[in-house]
């Protein structure tokens, strides 16, 4: 079953995507980054590229030919990935495909319509099932 982690107050959600998919990227875990936006997911594109002049973090679009071969993906749509690792989702809305990966994160900024429309996953997530867990950015940093 899905193991389901919200981290909520995020400051800038694209920006603490961008450091949480380094981190799970150097775990060795294999990424899908949803969000249904295509306008701030290409926005989250461009910021992975230039968020750390330390890093590099290989990721393509899910429907390049690459795809299969590299270990971060980016999607505005339910697809058919060839890992079901980690879903991170910077999104609104429920992935579609989320019951697929072994782990979704969530993550959730500060504003209240965000926070309002987390609220509506965690429940949907909990009236399933789904083992949850909750992480305040606010209070770790």
């Amino acid at each position: 079953m899905t193991r389901v982690d919200f981290h909520f107050n995020a400051p800038d959600r694209l920006q603490y995507g961008c450091r949480l998919v380094r981190k799970v990227h150097r775990s060795g875990a294999r990424i899908l980054v949803w969000c249904e936006d295509p306008v701030a997911l290409a926005q989250f594109d461009q910021l992975l590229w230039t968020f750390s002049d330390a890093d590099f973090i290989p990721h393509v679009v899910a429907s390049d030919p690459l795809a299969a071969e590299t270990p971060v993906l980016l999607t505005a749509e339910a697809i058919e990935t060839p890992h079901h690792e980690v879903l991170v989702n910077l999104g609104r809305q429920t992935p579609p495909m989320f019951s697929r990966f072994d782990r979704l994160i969530e993550v959730v900024s500060g504003d209240d319509e965000d926070r309002t429309l987390a609220r509506d996953r965690w429940r949907f997530y909990k009236d399933r099932g789904y083992p949850l867990n909750a992480h305040d950015l606010a209070r770790a940093a």
